[in-house]
């Protein structure tokens, strides 16, 4: 599941159409996606995910539009922006990457 959050009221973030539940085998890759509005180009997009009953916890988070900073990205994990959207791969999935995903959206200020 994709849940999404955003740090503004002009500015939205939300999974992309039919996104919300995905289900894949052990050994496939999966890709989340997330959409997002804003007129600022200073932004971040940030991934998270929370196993149940636990704390969300960071993944990575990368800029887009006139940010390209990314930081860390994990191992068999990959991101990408756009313009509009970004993307979670998770490659060659386990069954210790069952949770609840998060995207983010801040707005450099």
């Amino acid at each position: 599941m994709i849940h999404c959050i955003s740090g503004g009221f002009a500015d939205r973030i939300g999974p992309s159409e039919g996104d919300t539940n995905i289900i894949r085998e052990e050994g496939e890759s999966v890709t989340l996606s997330c959409t997002y509005e804003t007129n600022s180009n200073d932004i971040y997009l940030y991934w998270y995910r929370q196993y149940p009953n636990r704390e969300p916890e960071y993944i990575l988070y990368k800029g887009a539009r006139s940010q390209s900073r990314q930081k860390d990205i994990p191992d068999g994990f990959q991101s990408t922006t756009s313009q509009t959207s970004t993307e979670l791969t998770i490659n060659s999935v386990t069954l210790t990457d069952s949770a609840l995903y998060y995207c983010a959206l801040e707005v450099a200020q």
